[in-house]
């Protein structure tokens, strides 16, 4: 049975782009950045993983004409990592060379621990490549980001750095929250010291007055690093934030290859749930 997209409609923003402008534009008149996430994963057949290319392509041409201030995300699994992965740096560089002419950005976003080590691979090349036009995630709560983080940073890499979203054992990731906080804060203080400026994704209001703090008590201008939440869980914290002089960027997904990324969103918080039977009952 397929899901009605009102089920999601919380956490995306639509099913298309012309559907997801409108939520941009507002955020953006409240001082607050975007980053568009288009969504889908793991895709195995070339067919739709060109397909995905331009799309991305049509995605980057759009929002330099639409008046909007947006970045976007892209996921490497996509665009053929599952395939092969030369077949997949192929079709990474020809967007990227679309972000240099139109000096846009592109994160290239963090999947499950079976895909880690290929994703960094494929951006250091990239970043050596493209510089600036070019970003990753890391995630805290696994074992190996302790070395990437350290390698990234000298690098000089735009890091966005997240606690992980994905279900990994104990062998590959940290499973105890005090515990992925702490490599939070340790990595947060590497890339603050060694970055232009990282960007510091969670909603945890430990972690977000950690670094607020730590900011302060080392004389780190506000402009320095930036603060990122997911589209419909927030708001007004960012709001605030932006308010008292931060940096602020929502992740906004929109598409309609949405279920995965809805049943994440479901699972991380108890008040999800709630928020999705509310709306489901509703006359």
């Amino acid at each position: 049975m397929k899901l009605p997209f009102v089920l999601a409609k919380r956490f995306v923003a639509g099913e298309t782009f012309n559907g997801a402008i409108p939520k941009v534009k507002k955020l953006n008149e409240k001082g607050i950045n975007v980053t568009l996430d288009l969504l889908g994963e793991y895709v195995k057949d070339r067919e739709t993983a060109d397909k995905t290319v331009e799309t991305y392509i049509e995605l980057i041409k759009s929002i330099s004409s639409a008046d909007i201030n947006s970045s976007i995300s892209i996921k490497l699994t996509m665009i053929g990592l599952s395939i092969d992965k030369e077949y997949c740096k192929k079709n990474l560089f020809r967007l990227l060379d679309l972000a240099k002419e139109k000096d846009f950005f592109v994160r290239i976003d963090m999947e499950g621990s079976d895909v880690t080590q290929q994703t960094i691979d494929i951006f250091k090349e990239a970043f050596e490549k493209y510089g600036k036009h070019v970003g990753i995630v890391l995630q805290a709560y696994l074992h190996r980001t302790k070395r990437d983080v350290e390698e990234l940073a000298e690098l000089g890499a735009d890091v966005r750095l997240c606690k992980g979203a994905y279900n990994e054992p104990k062998e590959i990731a940290l499973q105890k929250m005090d515990d992925i906080r702490e490599a939070f804060k340790n990595y947060a203080e590497i890339l603050i010291e060694k970055t232009d400026c990282p960007r510091i994704a969670t909603h945890d209001d430990e972690l977000v007055n950690w670094v607020k703090n730590y900011a302060n008590e080392n004389n780190i201008e506000p402009a320095r690093f930036e603060f990122q939440m997911l589209y419909g869980l927030r708001e007004e914290t960012m709001e605030e934030l932006t308010n008292n002089g931060y940096k602020t960027r929502v992740y906004v997904p929109y598409g309609t290859m949405w279920f995965p990324y809805f049943k994440r969103r479901l699972l991380e918080r108890k008040e999800n749930i709630l928020f999705i039977l509310t709306t489901l009952f509703k006359k």
